[in-house]
């Protein structure tokens, strides 16, 4: 998959700091929302919700499975999940994230290696998602593949950080009000797009 064909790069962002506030306020509610359900505000996992249920409605229940998947980056030791937002780690990241074997996993132990770590906590978000999907009787078709899929945006994003310039170029598009393939945007927009698909199933469903 070519890099320009991803829709970063157009997408309006906030200020230079965006992927910092990003990052920020997903930690921020990611936590919030796992401490709330585990005090019995949400049925949880959100996929799981009934109309009667609260947070039942498409969008609620779209931010929630993505955070949900979210909360294996949070989890990782010494919340070195924050290197997501920096320029400088993105070709370790990348590089980390494509040595990694791809597991089926939902629950996880870590290696005590940074970047072996956060890979691993990539791959767990997808695995739930498409635990989630099954649970929301969402279309296959959709999570197929979609490890392989990821794989390839992984692949393109390196190509584009292996480029002399990169790191100019990545503050240029934020200074522009662009996203950059940081592996912050790349696993943000892919939980969201798959969250989507499964509070779209979620909620045709009446009861």
């Amino acid at each position: 998959m070519s890099w320009r064909a991803w829709p970063f790069g157009k997408a309006p962002a906030p200020p230079p700091d965006a992927p910092h506030a990003l990052i920020a306020d997903i930690e921020k509610r990611g936590r919030q929302y796992l401490d709330e359900a585990d005090n019995g505000k949400w049925v949880y996992p959100a996929c799981k919700r009934t109309s009667s249920d609260a947070g039942a409605d498409k969008n609620s229940v779209c931010d929630h499975t993505r955070l949900e998947a979210m909360r294996y980056l949070l989890t990782v030791p010494r919340g070195e999940f924050r290197l997501l937002a920096e320029p400088g780690s993105q070709p370790a990241i990348l590089d980390a994230y494509l040595r990694q074997l791809p597991h089926d996993e939902t629950v996880i132990e870590f290696t005590g290696n940074t970047m072996s770590d956060l890979a691993i906590a990539v791959i767990a978000g997808f695995n739930w998602l498409t635990y989630c999907a099954g649970l929301a009787a969402a279309d296959r078709k959709t999570f197929s593949g979609t490890l392989n899929r990821f794989r390839r945006v992984a692949m393109s994003a390196q190509k584009w950080w292996e480029m002399e310039g990169a790191r100019e170029r990545c503050a240029q598009m934020l200074q522009a009000k662009q996203e950059p393939p940081l592996f912050l945007n790349l696993v943000w927009a892919d939980y969201g797009r798959l969250a989507g698909v499964i509070a779209a199933a979620r909620t045709s469903r009446r009861g």
